[in-house]
């Protein structure tokens, strides 16, 4: 039995589509059972507590072998969630946790969410389970969501400097997934994967290649850190959302989101996408942009 968290968020579903095809023992563990994606096979389990009720997370992982881990939506209290889920799946018996980390998971990596991934990791390594860790690269359909509409074209604005990303494509990602989840065997126990697109690009190159897929003129304008948070304080999000932002734009010109790594072609039997073949296939990822 494998149990998929985060079913009715984009990448979960994505996973939880792709195993149910395979025809594998599936069980979707979601907040609202009415969100859950009809697939043929799967188990739905509503747990309206999400990963902070640890008695309620456990018992939807009653009987399960495998947990597939989508870390928790942007929280102040996001770690603490985490760490309450890995526990109670430890204490439900679940053999084996494979965990969506992000790349450069360090305790003092610049994007300050991410160290959270870090603690995450170490949590679930403390408890002897079975684990893979997939750290993901920055998502390719981020990359219209970076821009702002300004007069006929469009802007990124970040402080990003020259730094290049690996953006990948959340296809990729549920495909990587996909095949580690289905692959229960001893291989990549403890393994921790870097999965990335095929290239990394510039914030310029990405507003180039928006421009070419979306037709609309794209550039990429430097900012400064006071810059940043002063164009982000008004969204009226709380001071550690914003720095969140500010610091992965810092990451990426600091070089830590710059890998690129075979890991989509290995284990999804596939090259990996690029951002403009992944926004080409997905023009519901710019059409806030038309």
């Amino acid at each position: 039995m494998i149990a998929v968290t985060g079913a009715t968020g984009t990448l979960g579903s994505r996973v939880a589509a792709r195993l149910s095809a395979a025809g594998v023992p599936l069980r979707l563990v979601v907040r609202e059972a009415g969100r859950a994606p009809d697939l043929p096979g799967a188990e739905i389990v509503e747990n309206p507590g999400g990963y902070s009720d640890a008695d309620g997370f456990g018992a939807a992982l009653a009987g399960v072998d495998t947990l597939y881990l989508v870390s928790a939506a942007e929280a102040e209290d996001r770690l603490q969630q985490h760490l309450t889920a890995v526990g109670a799946a430890a204490a439900a018996g679940v053999r084996r946790i494979v965990y969506t980390s992000f790349v450069g998971a360090r305790p003092d990596a610049v994007f300050t969410l991410v160290r959270q991934h870090h603690a995450t990791e170490q949590a679930i390594a403390s408890t002897g389970v079975r684990h893979t860790f997939l750290r993901h690269s920055m998502y390719a359909d981020f990359v219209p969501f970076f821009a702002v509409r300004e007069g006929d074209g469009a802007v990124i604005a970040a402080p990003a400097g020259n730094g290049r990303t690996g953006f990948v494509s959340r296809d990729d990602l549920a495909d990587v997934a996909a095949a580690v989840l289905l692959r229960d065997d001893d291989g990549l126990d403890g393994a921790t994967l870097d999965v990335t697109g095929p290239e990394a690009l510039t914030m310029s190159e990405a507003a180039r290649v928006l421009t070419e897929v979306t037709g609309i003129p794209a550039e990429y304008r430097p900012q400064t850190v006071e810059e940043a948070w002063a164009t982000r304080r008004p969204s009226g999000h709380p001071d550690w959302e914003i720095e969140g932002w500010v610091t992965s734009y810092l990451a990426i010109a600091a070089g830590e989101l710059a890998s690129v790594t075979d890991v989509v072609e290995r284990l999804a039997g596939h090259p990996a996408r690029t951002v403009a073949e992944h926004l080409r296939a997905h023009p519901e990822d710019w059409a806030h942009l038309r």
